[in-house]
């Protein structure tokens, strides 16, 4: 989710670490591809839609390394030292590193985005896929008197709906989250009041039990019942639930973004790495990756290849039907605001 960008390491099933694995396909004078992901199961979800495929199709192998956030590309690129061919990054992000002139502009003749619909624009990255921050809730202690949370302002309504809360320890989302409970409408979010986002977070801040830091932390907490309420990515909610978990959410007011594939400037392979981006983003590679998580995919054109069941496209977050309640973050906003709005944040955390 420093000068305090959102790092990798903040987004859902990020590992740390260096080397992560190498995926062994083509022949033994086969070109290999480096590419940095966030690790964890998003890159099993990548390895298994994107890398594997590709690799077969393109006659090339996969290196796999681990990013943290918007730093390792810098360094690298003003090192005169890339070698990375691809690159995850989260979409704010990927806005920044955009400005600073750090990655290679994409090739659309090359690269079909038709079907991919972003919140910025794609000149020098496309989203990946999504995930959503949803309201999630332990189905044995979190419905008094069979009352569901529907809305964050369910959420910060702790006389209604009694317990222990968890929230993820940054902000991006969380001021979103709170507006909303605040009562500004979904379509007046932007440009965020930060001020008031700041006075109705103070509200709640009291009944947060625990503040998680990754994914994997989120899912322990809903499935061994240590809070009540949780906001908690759509993911690793449903994942709870598959494992036998008493949970439940709701995508309503969901709060939806994405990570995005970038190609740092002067990749030592830049054309090979545009062809494997067209593949990534195919709408057959695409539909494969929910196989994995329930993320969804970007290009919305893989609910139209029949690879999903329809019962796996009512868990993924971009489905259609999903998509009309929710809310997309704007990366761009966060792009130009985020290092403040850090700041702030870190002082209302140490209060």
């Amino acid at each position: 989710m420093t000068a305090k960008t959102l790092p990798a390491v903040f987004l859902p099933g990020v590992l740390s670490g260096l080397l992560v694995a190498t995926v062994p396909l083509g022949g033994a004078d086969a070109q290999q591809l480096t590419v940095a992901t966030g690790g964890g199961i998003i890159a099993d979800a990548e390895r298994a839609a994107f890398f594997e495929p590709t690799a077969k199709a393109l006659g090339v192998t996969f290196k796999e390394e681990t990013i943290q956030n918007v730093r390792d590309i810098r360094l690298q690129v003003r090192s005169g030292a890339v070698t990375w061919d691809i690159a995850q990054l989260g979409l704010d992000e990927c806005q920044q590193a955009a400005k600073e002139g750090i990655l290679e502009k994409i090739d659309r003749k090359i690269v079909n985005t038709d079907g991919i619909e972003s919140p910025s624009d794609m000149d020098y990255c496309i989203p990946a896929y999504y995930y959503s921050t949803v309201i999630a809730w332990n189905t044995k202690t979190g419905q008094p008197g069979g009352k569901t949370m529907k809305s964050w302002a369910d959420f910060f309504d702790t006389k209604t709906f009694p317990g222990a809360r968890s929230v993820f320890k940054y902000p991006r989302g969380n001021l979103e989250m709170a507006l909303l409970a605040d009562g500004v409408a979904p379509d007046k979010l932007y440009p965020l009041d930060v001020d008031r986002a700041f006075r109705k977070l103070e509200q709640i801040k009291p009944q947060i039990e625990a503040w998680w830091d990754s994914g994997a932390q989120s899912a322990q907490l809903l499935k061994d019942g240590e809070v009540d309420y949780i906001q908690i990515w759509n993911g690793r909610a449903s994942s709870v639930m598959r494992d036998g978990g008493k949970a439940g959410f709701t995508f309503n007011q969901g709060i939806l973004t994405g990570d995005a594939f970038a190609i740092p400037k002067g990749a030592p392979h830049k054309d090979m790495a545009m062809k494997a981006l067209a593949m990534f983003f195919s709408p057959e590679q695409q539909a494969h990756f929910p196989l994995t998580v329930d993320y969804g995919p970007s290009n919305l054109k893989a609910f139209d290849t029949k690879i999903l069941s329809p019962e796996q496209i009512a868990r993924i977050n971009t489905a259609p039907e999903n998509m009309k309640t929710q809310i997309k973050l704007d990366e761009v906003w966060w792009a130009q605001n985020n290092a403040a709005v850090l700041e702030r944040w870190d002082n209302f955390m140490q209060r």
